[in-house]
């Protein structure tokens, strides 16, 4: 029950990964390599979701948009570091609960 309680806490989290990986794979190709930043905007927003959560991530992402214009000077802008993650983040990219053994 505690597992599936999990999961469902770190669905909208995983709902917006998955948004993220169609856009890298569909949309993002269209446009090249026109991030003024390192990672892209789109990397950065996937690993905002993954490291910090659905609210955080998407908070993250938004102020990174707003940063990504013609007049920024662009360069590396990796995002903050959580002190402490309670989850494991699949190698498909998706978060998925750490449960301790008792």
């Amino acid at each position: 029950m505690k597992r599936l309680a999990l999961e469902l806490w770190l669905l909208p989290r995983n709902a917006a990964i998955g948004i993220m990986k169609l856009y890298r794979r569909v949309i993002s190709p269209l446009y090249g390599d026109v991030c003024r930043y390192y990672p892209s905007c789109s990397r950065y927003s996937m690993e905002a979701y993954q490291q910090r959560g659905f609210l955080v991530g998407l908070g993250l992402t938004i102020w990174r948009l707003l940063r990504c214009n013609p007049f920024s000077a662009g360069g590396i802008d990796d995002v903050p570091q959580r002190s402490a993650m309670n989850f494991d983040i699949h190698p498909s990219g998706f978060v998925r609960p750490r449960i301790r053994k008792a």
